[in-house]
Order: structure tokens, then C-alpha cells, then sequence
């Protein structure tokens, strides 16, 4: 005996489902598991390998393909890469609650461990562990956004644990070179994007000055404008460290 299936409809299994609603209607696709989160950090940049099927479902447990009418109307568009593009944007990523309390875990996780990375005491110089970050994460009760990069979130939770306890980012050390007559007109510019000033010494064969400073990493894309363009060229940064953190064993 021969089973009819319709054919307007899919079956898929092992799948993870992204749902949206629009027009008034609710669209779905059907997604490798573990992949939405990776195409959204944008770790993960080939749709094949997120997408098990380009159609877009009504409903995917069930099979049932959208109509090409529905989706023009609620997309203005029929081309369904795009509108599945627009899905897993926007969509909400439907997971059991085991499987999202998993993700959230591995997120609050990974957030921590990106913040330890970051970040140091900025008495003793010293990083933090991640399960002490951990900890403070629960101190001050924060909530994992599942839909926001792990990145982004990491820099969100060093602003809240700044009200909480001694942390900053570790700070970058850079060597500045600059040619000596812009560097008094220089000095005062970056001077406030400038945390240390270690050391600083003149090249008379070359008539430039050089000096190794610290920065917090968020002033580094201001300070190489910054020289790039008042120097026309001349100037230049080179980044002797990306943190300054103190190693070997703690001194009593």
C-alpha cells in the first residue's frame, strides 16, 4: 500500500526551526541545529550550510510549503534565498527548553571567558578567571541575550561589572612615531586618548619622535585616524602588545 503525500509538502527531520511573523501570517524555515546562532555571530557564512532547504514553510513540522503569493505579499518579493535571508535575520529560533537552557549556559560561558580575555585588575595588572567573571556575572544577575553576539554582550558586561568591582580593559601598548615638527601640535590630541606615556625618545637622522604609550583598545582605531591623517603618511603606529598584563606568580 502506497502512502499519497502531497506536493506542497517536505519532510524534514533534525531539524531547527526559525519563525517568523509577517502580514499577518506566520512563515517558517528549517535550519541545521547549532547553525542559526553561528550565522547570526557571523561565524558561519555559507547558507547551505545553515539552511537544510531554500522553501519556506507555514509549517515545517508538518511540511507545508508557503504559497508563492503569500510571500510576495508579505516580502514583496518571491525570491525565496532572500526571504529566508530575512527569516533567520529576524526570526525567532524555536528550541526546547532543554535545548535553549544549553545555548544560554554555553553563551554565559563564552561571554565570561571573553571578558577574562579582555580584562585585568587594574591594581595588580593581573587577569581574572573566568569562573571568578562567572561569578560576578551572577552577582549582578545578568541575563543572557540570545539573540546578541557573545562579543557585543562581553563588552555590555564589562560596563556593568566597572559599578561592581576593580576591572577595566587590559590596555595595548604602542610605539607612536611621529615626525618632529607635528609632535607638539600632535601631543595635545592624543593626549587624552593616551593612558601611559612610558617612554619617549627623538631620531635626529630622521626627525621623528618615538614614543611607547598604553591605550585603552577602544581609543586604537581613533589614534591611527588620527595620526594617518595629520601626519599625510608620515606617522606611523605599531602595536608592540594587545595586553598589558602582568605574569609569573603574585608578590606578597
Amino acid at each position: 500500500m502506497s502512502i499519497f503525500t502531497p506536493t506542497n509538502q517536505i519532510r524534514l527531520t533534525n531539524v531547527a526551526v526559525v519563525r517568523m511573523k509577517k502580514g499577518g501570517k506566520r512563515f517558517e524555515i528549517a535550519c541545521y541545529k547549532n547553525k542559526v546562532m553561528s550565522w547570526r555571530s557571523g561565524a558561519e557564512k555559507d547558507l547551505d550550510e545553515v539552511l537544510q532547504t531554500h522553501s519556506v514553510f507555514v509549517n515545517v513540522s508538518k511540511g507545508q510549503v508557503a504559497k508563492k503569493d503569500d510571500l510576495t505579499k508579505a516580502f514583496g518579493t518571491d525570491d525565496l534565498t532572500e526571504i529566508c535571508k530575512q527569516i533567520l535575520a529576524k526570526g525567532e529560533l524555536q528550541v526546547s527548553d532543554k535545548e535553549r537552557q544549553t545555548q544560554l549556559e554555553t553563551m554565559f560561558r563564552d561571554i565570561a571567558t571573553i571578558v577574562a580575555e579582555k580584562c585585568v585588575n587594574p591594581d595588580t595588572k593581573r587577569p581574572y578567571t573566568v569562573s571568578l567573571i562567572e561569578r560576578a556575572m551572577k552577582d549582578i544577575h545578568y541575563s543572557v541575550k540570545p539573540n546578541k553576539s557573545t562579543k557585543q554582550q562581553a563588552l555590555e558586561v564589562i560596563r556593568q561589572l566597572k559599578e561592581t568591582m576593580e576591572i577595566q580593559r587590559a590596555h595595548m601598548r604602542l610605539r607612536l612615531v611621529l615626525p618632529a615638527k607635528e609632535a607638539k601640535r600632535l601631543k595635545e590630541k592624543l593626549k587624552p586618548l593616551l593612558q601611559v606615556v612610558e617612554s619617549e625618545d627623538f631620531d635626529e637622522e630622521l626627525e621623528m619622535v618615538r614614543r611607547v604609550c598604553l591605550v585603552d583598545p577602544g581609543c586604537f582605531r581613533e589614534i591611527d585616524e588620527l595620526i594617518r591623517c595629520e601626519t599625510k603618511g608620515r606617522g606611523s603606529l605599531e602595536v608592540l602588545s594587545l595586553k598589558d598584563v602582568e605574569e609569573g606568580d603574585e608578590k606578597l
